[in-house]
């Protein structure tokens, strides 16, 4: 391997933006209230794009106000009471940020007994945008921050130098269902956004 090729790799293994792997909401060390969630049964299948409440205690039980993203960002916007069913805290996994690794692009057959590592996958091999979840990458090769917690507004177009989307900050998003007040958007190019 020569040295280009060699920071070609390296690059490409540092552009990659980090998996989503869940972790148990018992074996979660810190604050669930906000955090997004996961719920379901082994075996039977899992529920995405929810958020939960701070853990309850009753009795020897312990159990996880969830409720669905639209309802935890009108709540905190509006700053109104919502109804969140108490689920139990062994059928709720936390939505974490993962290790990266040379894997990431690793696909297969996933286990029913927890929710499955979710990997990102690059915009531009996504047909359809609007609404999805989106990673943008920075620009800067020597930056490595990714930025989570947006929502594709329009699918790519021609843009002045290459495709591009309009993106919305996720709470945005949120607020244009519930209100219909269309969001600020900015459009970033589709070769730096990855879908979550």
């Amino acid at each position: 391997m020569t040295e280009a090729d060699f920071a070609s790799w390296a690059n490409e293994l540092y552009r990659w933006p980090s998996p989503i792997v869940p972790v148990p909401a018992m074996k979660y060390a810190g604050e669930l209230r906000g955090k997004r969630v996961i719920v379901g049964l082994p075996g039977h299948g899992w529920r995405t794009d929810l958020r939960a409440d701070s853990l309850v205690r009753q009795e020897s039980r312990s159990l996880v106000p969830v409720m669905p993203e639209a309802d935890w960002y009108r709540a905190e916007q509006d700053r109104i009471e919502v109804f969140a069913p108490l689920i139990p805290a062994e059928r709720v996994w936390v939505e974490t940020v993962g290790d990266d690794g040379p894997d990431a692009k690793k696909q297969g057959p996933v286990s029913l007994d927890e929710p499955p590592v979710r990997r990102a996958i690059r915009a531009e091999e996504v047909p359809y945008l609007t609404g999805r979840r989106l990673v943008a990458m920075p620009e800067r090769s020597d930056d490595f921050t990714a930025e989570r917690g947006l929502r594709a507004v329009t699918e790519s177009y021609a843009g002045k130098a290459q495709a591009q989307v309009r993106v919305a900050a996720e709470g945005d998003w949120y607020r244009w269902a519930a209100t219909g007040l269309v969001p600020p958007t900015r459009a970033v190019f589709l070769s730096l956004l990855w879908v979550e």
